[in-house]
Order: structure tokens, then sequence, then C-alpha cells
């Protein structure tokens, strides 16, 4: 081997090794703090409705000390929406709720609905990456997180747990009837307990989950919502460009990661990619963190079903994201 020859490898090591450093310090540092906003319009309500705007956020993983994102969140309520919901993993610390709380400040003013994820439940703990790619791995808990003072403080100002409830609620003159499920990635989800058609006078049928689960999906299709919001997927966290997600941690697919698709022929499903990260796990690659502010509009529901179907997929493609 020529000394000419061993000092290119040499560099091309030292170039590789340069890229990679450099890539883990954007995804650690800069893009997990990039906080955006996706703006989506879907036409799911009935004919003839109000406009109604809705605050979608998940997966806060919330530690006691993270500024940035408690300030960012606090920031949302200047959104205005009409309904906030709250599809789990809130918490990533046993001191955590306070800063919950605090950071999502006036939003708890507003009408909300919330479901439950596993890291309200037990807290984080580092696993093996490679476990991603496999469907069935044993999952490891960590400690118990305190879910019930979350639970209690988010209802005492008004949000509604609907986790294996069905409820009827009126926000901004929209009739909503909603219902949600414990989380799936968990396998507590109990759907039967909710089962059946929803009020066929709403003029919005939302289902609530954590983690978008195909058998619990179906289930919510099957009886007629709407539209179906879930979390829990961070849109893939680590993803590449030209390819998108790596891995989504669920049975769903990877071109519904994250934002508005169509499941089934009438059910509308938007996935959050969330707001945080595990605490090891604290990096983003092409896969900001955001919050997610729905603006619903009537469907257009004369004419033929596949022209119904056409005006439905081309506004929920409409998707916008900014700082």
């Amino acid at each position: 081997m020529s000394d000419e020859f061993r000092a290119n490898l040499t560099r091309a090591a030292l170039g590789t090794a340069g890229a990679a450093a450099l890539g883990i310090g954007y995804a650690s540092l800069i893009e997990r703090n990039a906080f955006a906003l996706r703006e989506v319009t879907m036409p799911v309500l009935e004919p003839g409705s109000s406009t109604l705007r809705v605050l979608h956020i998940s997966d806060l993983h919330m530690m006691p000390g993270q500024r940035l994102k408690q300030n960012w969140l606090r920031e949302l309520d200047n959104l205005d929406p009409d309904l906030v919901v709250n599809t789990g993993d809130n918490l990533s610390h046993q001191r955590a709720v306070p800063a919950v709380v605090q950071a999502l400040g006036n939003l708890l003013a507003r009408p909300g609905l919330f479901v439950f994820g596993s890291n309200d439940y037990f807290a984080p703990k580092p696993k093996n990456p490679l476990k991603y790619f496999r469907k069935e791995h044993k999952r490891v808990l960590g400690e118990p997180l305190p879910w019930g003072d979350l639970r209690a403080a988010f209802t005492e100002r008004g949000w509604f747990d609907v986790t294996h409830v069905r409820r009827d609620l009126e926000v901004s003159g929209v009739r909503i009837a909603s219902a949600g499920v414990d989380d799936p990635h968990l396998k507590r989800d109990r759907y039967d307990t909710i089962a059946g058609p929803p009020n066929p006078l709403a003029d919005l049928r939302l289902g609530i989950t954590h983690s978008p689960e195909p058998r619990v999906l179906d289930r919510f299709a099957d009886d007629g919502y709407d539209l179906v919001l879930a979390g829990h997927t961070h849109g893939g966290q680590l993803c590449l460009p030209f390819y998108g997600a790596l891995v989504t941690n669920c049975d769903i697919d990877r071109s519904r990661v994250k934002g508005p698709s169509k499941w089934g022929a009438h059910t509308q499903l938007h996935v959050s990619a969330g707001i945080g990260t595990s605490p090891w796990a604290p990096a983003r690659f092409c896969c900001r963190p955001e919050a997610t502010l729905l603006t619903l509009v009537p469907a257009q529901r004369g004419g033929s079903d596949a022209d119904a179907d056409r005006g439905r997929t081309e506004s929920s493609e409409s998707t916008v994201i900014r700082n």
C-alpha cells in the first residue's frame, strides 16, 4: 500500500467521521429544538357546519428544565384554537407535571380532549435502537410516572379524558361526538368499551388514540368516524432525504408516519410528528418537532363518491409547515 493511498484513506475516514459528528450535532442540538407549526385543512365536517380550528399536540416528553420547549408551547395559545386535542406521551420525568401544566398555560382554559401514552404511565429507559426495526420485541418499562396527577391537572381545568369514553360536546357551534382508547402500544386499548356508531346528529365524529395501530384505526373507520388523531411515531424521528422515516415504531406503514392521510373509505387520519424526544434518544433528523393546527371544514358530499373522495384527498394534502 503506497503512502499516497494511505493518506487518501485517512482523509476519507476523517471526512466521514467529521460529517457524522456534524450530523449528530445538528440532530441533537439544533433540529430537535427547531419547533415548527404544521397547518392542515381537512374537509371532514358535515355540510353546513362552521369551520373548526383544532390544535393537535402530542409527545411532549417533557423534562423539567426544557425551557425552549416550554416557552414555544406557551406561545401556541396565540393561535386561538377552538379545541385542543392531546394524544399523549406528555412526561419523561417524575417531576415534569408542573412543567407540562405551566407550558400549556392558557390552552388548558380552552376546550380540550386527551388520552395518555406509554410515557405518561412509565418513564423511558435506554434501549438498543435496532429493536425499533423489529415489529415484536420485549418492551422495557421504566419507573411509574405520576400520570394521575397530570390527569387531575387537566380535568380540573376543564379538559376531558376520553380514554375508553364516548363524549359529545359542542365547540364553536360544531357538535362533536368523540371517543378514545388507552395506549395501543402497550396493548391497553379496549375498543369494545366504546364500540358502535357515534351520534348521527354530530357535525364531527372524532376518534382519539396515542399509537395509530391499524387494528384500532379499522374499528374507528368501521364505526363511521370522520377523523382519527394519533401521535406516538415522532414522524420517524430520524429520517432520510427522499426516503423519509426509517421506522414507525408501530404497525402503520411509513407513508402515514406523520401528517394527514386517508384510512378506509371515508375516514381521515392525522398523525402528529410530536414535539419532543426520549431523553435517551435526544435527536431528530429531517423531521422537525411540531404541533399541528387543523382547520376542519365541511366535506363536499354532493355529487359522486369519487368526487367527494378526490376533494378530501386534495384538501388533506395542502399542508404548510412554518416556524
